[in-house]
């Protein structure tokens, strides 16, 4: 059975993205596979310093994702390329792709970034675009807390 591959890369959409992707999974039995990509720029830190902190914080986002969703068998994947090629590459075979919203604009860019375009447009498969949890701008219900008999 074909994996549903999501696109990680630690913001809130893409962490809306896996826990979208492990729900989906649990309910049809399909695995996950999380795919991070990422480029070595040089610098102060090695080349295997960088692929290890890349590989820690993805694998600390799939245990968050698994212990919301302990049915979903999801396997964190990491892997050095530019974005769009590597989630194309890793969604050939894949039953789908899924990818968080930046959650602001109009435009598609805007939504889901130059990567998410890019995949829209390339991808193989049904491409899902999962928005970002929302946080209440204003309370949803006020409580007067005045000591007094409660009923």
């Amino acid at each position: 059975m074909a994996a549903i591959v999501v696109g990680v890369d630690g913001s809130a959409g893409s962490a809306a993205a896996l826990r979208w992707a492990a729900d989906e999974a649990a309910r049809t039995g399909r695995d996950v596979v999380a795919v991070h990509a990422w480029s070595y720029a040089g610098g102060g830190a090695t080349a295997e310093a960088v692929f290890s902190a890349h590989r820690r914080a993805l694998g600390e986002m799939v245990d968050r994702a698994h212990r919301d969703q302990p049915e979903a068998k999801i396997r964190p994947e990491v892997t050095e390329g530019e974005p769009a090629q590597v989630l194309l590459s890793a969604a050939e075979d894949a039953a789908m792709l899924v990818l968080g919203s930046h959650g602001y604009g109009r435009l598609m860019r805007a939504l889901v970034g130059s990567v998410g375009a890019q995949c829209l447009r390339r991808a193989h498969c049904p491409v899902v675009i999962v928005p970002a949890a929302r946080t209440a701008r204003h309370p949803l219900a006020e409580v007067d807390y005045q000591s007094g008999p409660m009923v």
